[in-house]
């Protein structure tokens, strides 16, 4: 908690001060363009990817960067995006997974969360990433065969998101564009999957 204690102290002395002014309206309203749906690794880092700051993403984030399709259930992350597209007007919303997935490892082996039930079940949202496995990229090396089935998840989230009513509404009206992200750890680089090719490319030609 030290490390925690210390960073605020540092945050009310030297940042706050200088960016009082955005705070100021931030404190009354927020209009944020983008929604940020990944996952809640820690690694993750959406602002420091993107050099974004406060007020400019939506974030909703859990295991797997999961986007649920269930017909009676209620979820934060659903319920999140309806809000996010519906009363924020949000102009993009962004999938994003990344490697080294602890949610797509365990997918690949149940046994490490069979003391886990909760998680065990909430692995059955990534199921259809093994229809959408990418071809096997000789860069990821060793992790080839989990970086495949994470970008499979990118592509079957995305399906997910993009059947969610309040965005296939949006998309409709031409007010919303949906993104599939799949960011490295390793190398800092993002790439996006193109929906005519199918395939991934990198974010930065």
């Amino acid at each position: 908690m030290k490390k925690l204690i210390e960073g605020h102290k540092h945050f009310l002395d030297d940042i706050f001060p200088l960016r009082r002014n955005q705070f100021h309206l931030l404190a009354e309203q927020q209009a944020p363009r983008w929604l940020f749906i990944t996952c809640s690794d820690s690694r993750i880092v959406p602002d420091l990817m993107l050099d974004t700051g406060p007020g400019d993403l939506f974030i909703t984030r859990n295991a797997g960067n999961v986007v649920p399709v269930t017909s009676h259930d209620v979820d934060g992350c659903t319920a999140t995006i309806e809000y996010a597209v519906e009363v924020l007007r949000v102009r993009h919303a962004i999938l994003c997974g990344h490697s080294d997935c602890g949610a797509m490892k365990a997918a690949l082996d149940k046994k490490a969360v069979e003391s886990l039930p909760k998680a065990s079940r909430w692995l059955n949202h990534v199921e259809a990433a093994f229809a959408h496995r990418q071809p096997l990229n000789p860069a990821d090396g060793d992790s080839a065969e989990l970086a495949s089935l994470i970008r499979g998840n990118v592509v079957a989230q995305l399906r997910n998101l993009q059947v969610q009513p309040s965005v296939k509404h949006a998309v409709d009206e031409g007010r919303l564009t949906v993104h599939g992200w799949y960011y490295d750890i390793l190398s800092g680089r993002i790439e996006q999957y193109d929906e005519q090719l199918r395939r991934f490319l990198p974010l930065l030609g």
